[in-house]
């Protein structure tokens, strides 16, 4: 079976009624383990260190989240009060991804059951997301020699302005963006090809775009590595993306991705990204869809 990373501190405490959808993290876990998707049980990653979080980001900001000393304003760009359990969590989901990372290397495919914190930039969190984690792995993997050329595969409803900013002036880390253009953020960073979409594209629409430029974009940058964020936010149920894909579409993008990087046995790594509804246990199925797509390969 294909690895899949979970840590509790992935789901952590909010005040009632904030409109991230926490519960989602558990939630997924406990439907993957009711899938027979981890008969032998979740990978458990070691939360990132301070030295690793700072080869994406500002020392300075690595130490005042992790003191939890961060200014309200920043807090609030953000969207969390940045208290133990949310700095837990944002450790963890950055181990988390550089942990599947090395064991897509070894295996082929692998995932994290978090991760795809794409709005994270060098100086600080946006948008929900603290730490970069994708970024802050293929940087990682990039030090140590493990891998060369990497490629960010963002699908995400939104653009990865994040992940372009940590990874800008790394030609040898490419970043992909497909997404919502009229969405946030606002303005964006550009990444290394940015394909803004508009408003209402439904599953064909979609897949037409996808079909007609990740295939080449792959094999020209012939990555060792591929991170996909496969966020579930451009379902037509998403209370914050602007386009119309239902499950079915989800999943066909979810294979079609995992697709390409296999058939030209480039490993690939996966992290779930964004995805926002009050009706949980239809957030975290749509998000269980791509953990059925790599498990079809493993």
């Amino acid at each position: 079976m294909v690895p899949i990373l979970f840590h509790p501190a992935y789901e952590a405490s909010l005040p009632e009624g904030h409109r991230f959808p926490m519960r989602k993290f558990g939630r997924l876990a406990e439907i993957l383990t009711e899938r027979g998707l981890v008969p032998d049980g979740f990978t458990r990653p070691v939360p990132a260190s301070p030295e690793l979080l700072a080869l994406a980001h500002d020392r300075a900001y690595v130490d005042a989240v992790l003191s939890q000393t961060l200014s309200p304003e920043v807090e609030r760009t953000i969207g969390f009060r940045c208290d133990e359990g949310v700095v837990a969590r944002s450790r963890a989901s950055s181990g988390g991804t550089l942990a599947a990372a090395r064991l897509a290397l070894r295996h082929g495919l692998a995932g994290s059951a978090a991760g795809g914190s794409h709005h994270a930039r060098r100086d600080g969190g946006r948008g929900f997301c603290v730490f970069n984690d994708v970024a802050i792995a293929a940087l990682a993997l990039k030090r140590e020699g493990v891998v060369q050329r990497a490629m960010i595969v963002d699908c995400d409803v939104h653009q990865g302005d994040g992940t372009a900013d940590c990874l800008s002036g790394e030609p040898d880390l490419f970043t992909l963006s497909i997404h919502a253009e009229n969405n946030y953020p606002n303005p964006k960073v550009p990444g290394d090809l940015d394909i803004g979409l508009p408003d209402g594209l439904d599953d064909a629409g979609y897949l037409a775009v996808l079909e007609a430029r990740l295939p080449s974009l792959i094999a020209a940058f012939s990555p060792d590595l591929v991170f996909y964020n496969a966020g579930v936010d451009p379902h037509r149920d998403d209370r914050l993306g602007r386009l119309e894909l239902t499950d079915e579409g989800l999943l066909a993008r979810d294979r079609f991705v995992i697709a390409q990087a296999k058939s030209r046995g480039i490993p690939l790594v996966t992290v779930i990204g964004g995805g926002y509804d009050t009706d949980i246990d239809a957030l975290a199925a749509r998000h269980a869809l791509v953990f059925e797509a790599m498990a079809a390969w493993g």
